[in-house]
């Protein structure tokens, strides 16, 4: 007798023998099931008697189950599970309309609701745009090209831990992650000095400035530049003694799995140039110099340690500036390769420049940042680097002959000037410079434009109304301040407005 048969018969309807333990023998003896609670805890049970034996089946169920979790909780769907689920979900829904539409319930409801069923459809195309979308940005971020580079356990990593980063915010979980990916660096002998990892030491860091952790993401930077420091000068010795490379400078050579590879990958690292060992030098001391830049910036902005700021931004300088000129006295090596471009260059002297300005010493800075103007290469820019040469001129302490360089470039004049004399000189090159600046902030036109213009105009005429006030003339001076403020304003460039207030107020109070 089948499951369905049994629960029509007449020996469940009212009778005695319906009870749960004789129901259970005498299943037993024909042999046909060997446990009864489905059939007592069936849900289409409607009966008093039965809604009875349901009731205290289920407590006698859980009295001898005590140890058992019969609600779970819901385990977190899995990262690389969510496109498919999407998908599953779509699916099925267009399996639901195609029987619907088979069966003629979609004709139905054509005809009664057409309203209805016109904003259903609607409604389920954009929601099937929206996960066609969804899909195609999950695959195309997390299976990109930044992430199949990386062997598929570190990959993996990688992905969940961008997803605690960026996504789906959870700072435990995405220390983990970024964690694991490093341990998995060192267990599969990834080059320690490759650009892949080492570019996750500092996508580390990058996020740890990110979430406020401004101490921890300092340590992961120095320990990373210790590591390339430490690298180039056991380089270095080594080649100065003319000694065989140590295999410890060189890459490990890892066993490669053909099966783990693409074909196309393996054919496209087969056509790569072998990197040299100067080569390797040049990726590392280039990279130990923008790491040092970034240091600087983290203590001078976030953990007020000037004097730790100025120390990495001197040694960034020497190295880029030593480094040219080596190579343009004993030429490149092997497979050196190309160091640093010219804007990165200018934008460390630019740097350390800004670093000599808030010790004071505008006399240093000032070598700096005519260097700084010198490499740029876009005209927005090199305005803005002419307003700090006006500030620094403006603002030059009066020395001693001979302990200023800018003097000597200024000419033997200047040089040999009274102290009034070289406060004058100083003043209206501050002058031309800023005037330079407004000039050159004004030329470009179209797509050559950018913001970095509009707000050097506006800084140079702030700093025009505050040599008008060093020379005297408070009515210009008051003037250009006005008329910075009310640039500014219009630009929504706040820093512009606040200087031109501060000194409209300096103006008021010598007045």
């Amino acid at each position: 007798m089948s499951l369905a048969r049994l629960s029509a018969s007449g020996s469940l309807r009212g009778s005695p023998s319906g009870s749960p333990l004789l129901l259970r023998l005498e299943l037993i003896r024909r042999g046909q099931i060997h446990n009864a609670r489905p059939l007592v805890a069936h849900r289409s049970v409607t009966s008093p008697q039965c809604r009875s034996l349901q009731t205290t089946s289920r407590t006698l169920v859980d009295k001898n189950n005590t140890n058992k979790k019969f609600s779970p909780q819901p385990q977190p769907v899995p990262l690389s599970q969510i496109p498919r689920l999407i998908l599953g979900a779509a699916v099925e829904n267009l399996r639901g309309l195609k029987r619907n539409f088979r069966n003629g319930t979609f004709k139905t409801m054509l005809r009664q609701n057409p309203e209805e069923l016109v904003f259903a459809l609607v409604l389920l195309a954009a929601l099937a745009v929206v996960m066609v979308y969804i899909i195609r940005v999950y695959f195309t971020y997390f299976y990109s090209e930044q992430f199949t580079k990386y062997p598929p356990p570190i990959a993996k990593a990688l992905r969940r831990a961008l997803y605690y980063s960026n996504y789906n915010p959870d700072q435990q979980m995405a220390l983990k992650y970024w964690k694991q990916a490093l341990e998995l660096c060192d267990e599969l002998h990834l080059d320690t000095f490759s650009d892949e990892v080492m570019g996750i030491k500092i996508e580390l860091a990058a996020w740890l400035e990110k979430i406020g952790s401004y101490d921890n993401a300092v340590k992961v930077l120095e320990n990373l530049s210790g590591d390339c420091k430490r690298w180039v000068d056991l380089m270095e010795k080594s080649v100065k003694e003319g000694g065989k490379i140590p295999p410890s400078l060189l890459p490990p050579v890892v066993p490669q799995d053909p099966t783990e590879q693409p074909a196309a990958a393996k054919e496209s690292k087969q056509e790569e140039t072998p990197e040299t060992i100067w080569g390797r030098r040049t990726r590392i001391l280039g990279k130990a110099v923008g790491i040092n830049v970034k240091l600087a910036n983290l203590y001078s902005f976030y953990l007020a340690k000037p004097e730790e700021a100025h120390e990495r931004l001197i040694w960034a300088v020497e190295t880029a500036l030593n480094e040219l000129r080596r190579r343009t006295v004993e030429g490149l090596k092997e497979g050196e390769g190309k160091w640093m471009s010219s804007e990165e260059i200018g934008g460390a002297l630019e740097s350390l420049g800004h670093s000599y300005e808030a010790k004071s010493q505008f006399h240093l800075a000032l070598p700096l940042f005519f260097q700084a103007l010198r490499l740029s290469q876009h005209q927005c820019h090199s305005a803005t680097i002419m307003n700090n040469i006006a500030a620094c001129f403006a603002q030059h302490p009066i020395m001693p002959a001979g302990q200023s360089q800018v003097d000597t470039l200024m000419g033997e004049e200047v040089a040999s000037a009274t102290p009034a004399q070289k406060r004058t000189a100083y003043l209206e090159a501050a002058k031309r410079w800023a005037k330079n600046a407004r000039q050159h902030a004004n030329e470009p036109k179209g797509d050559d434009r950018t913001p970095e213009c509009d707000q050097a105009c506006a800084t140079s005429l702030c700093n025009l109304a505050s040599i008008a006030r060093l020379t005297g003339n408070a009515t210009e001076a008051r003037r250009l301040f006005e008329k910075a403020i009310e640039t500014s304003r219009s630009l929504e460039f706040e820093e512009g407005v606040t200087q031109a207030e501060d000194g409209l107020r300096a103006l008021s109070t010598s007045s």
